[in-house]
């Protein structure tokens, strides 16, 4: 056992020889480095659990376990928006697009149903002209004022680089509950 170690040094003593003197000072380095890092990294670790016993067990993060798929479903038909409020929500995506300095042409409007899962859609694509910027505000409130829409699709259009003003098509989902949400898909009234 002795005379690996011997030989292992020997050989370590003759790479280290062999090494240039920007090379030996880069292996300094590394091996500094590498010292170091195994010196702190407990370190830290002992410093985050002392943190941890100071401020007692009321640090400790409380996970909850995530809603069963009954509560999801449940939330989803919660979240439904009504469907005779439909047009309402189009006059209120007209007001933000105002709000926003947009201007909103008139859109193309589809109503659909969901036999399976028992809700509404009515999808909007809508033209819209405006800045960048502008086009992402209005698409933002708007999903804050309307929780049960989704932005499906967004393009951009600009007829040369120079022009202010950008022209894009949004297309709109808004999801809106059927009188009989409530009962699971297959049910009868």
């Amino acid at each position: 056992m002795l005379h690996l170690m011997l030989r292992l040094m020997l050989r370590l003593r003759l790479a280290w020889s062999s090494l240039g003197p920007v090379a030996a000072g880069a292996a300094v380095l590394m091996i500094s480095g590498a010292l170091a890092l195994a010196w702190l990294l407990p370190e830290r670790a002992l410093q985050g659990q002392r943190r941890a016993v100071a401020l007692g067990p009321a640090a400790v993060p409380v996970v909850a376990p995530p809603p069963s798929p009954d509560a999801n479903l449940a939330l989803f038909y919660d979240t439904l928006g009504e469907r005779r409020y439909a047009e309402q929500q189009v006059k209120t995506l007209f007001a933000l697009a105002a709000k926003t300095g947009l201007v909103l042409s008139q859109g193309e409007y589809k109503s659909a149903f969901e036999q399976n899962g028992r809700f509404h859609t009515y999808q909007l694509n809508l033209p819209v002209k405006g800045s960048y910027a502008a086009i992402w505000q209005f698409a933002m409130l708007a999903l804050r004022a309307i929780p049960f829409a989704s932005l499906d699709e967004i393009s951009f259009r600009r007829d040369t680089i120079g022009a202010p003003a950008v022209e894009a098509r949004l297309r709109l989902t808004l999801y809106l509950a059927h009188p009989l949400a409530g009962q699971p898909p297959g049910a009868t009234p």
